[in-house]
């Protein structure tokens, strides 16, 4: 396993998160040396669709993406819809792609990139039906269980996460990539 030790990694959500999305990268990042750290839009901590709760150490509209090293977007049709409503976590979200930094995106979680407007011209995979919102968006979809474009990975669903978890913290430990952009 790569060391990330060192390396602080923002994962963004709101309740409604698929559990297994937040908790298996939190893991795998966490054991191989990084500090992880949960924002989101509001609430002292954020429950997942299954019941997982998640203490939340920083808000979007204060969080600074200049403080972290890579981010993670967890799934979940509720957390994402919610994310994609709200400025600060877009804003948030978009920073990462200005910097060039790793980010990791599974599920649903692809909305939020949308909104960002940082797809375009992007391969990309995520759950089935936001193929065509991808595609309108400007990325090009294809339907594997792992994808990585210049520090952009992303997975379809929580079977993915072995395979999403290896190169999320492959991508991180490289650091940034130029081609990873707004």
């Amino acid at each position: 396993m790569t060391d990330l030790t060192g390396k602080r990694i923002a994962f963004l959500a709101t309740n409604g998160f698929e559990d297994s999305e937040l908790t298996s990268p939190w893991a795998a990042v966490t054991n191989a040396g990084a500090a992880a750290l949960m924002i989101a839009p509001e609430g002292d901590s954020i429950e997942g669709k299954n019941g997982h709760t998640q203490d939340v150490d920083e808000l979007s509209a204060s969080a600074n993406a200049d403080s972290f090293d890579a981010l993670v977007l967890p799934g979940g049709v509720v957390n994402a819809d919610h994310l994609r409503m709200d400025e600060a976590s877009i804003a948030f979200a978009k920073a990462f792609f200005e910097a060039s930094k790793p980010v990791g995106v599974i599920c649903h979680g692809s909305w939020l990139l949308i909104e960002a407007g940082v797809v375009d011209g992007r391969t990309i995979t995520s759950y089935p039906s936001l193929k065509t919102d991808l595609k309108n968006a400007g990325a090009e979809w294809v339907d594997e269980e792992v994808v990585v474009d210049q520090g952009l990975v992303s997975s379809r669903t929580p079977d993915d996460l072995p395979a999403f978890n290896a190169k999320v913290i492959e991508e991180i430990a490289e650091g940034a990539h130029a081609g990873q952009h707004a």
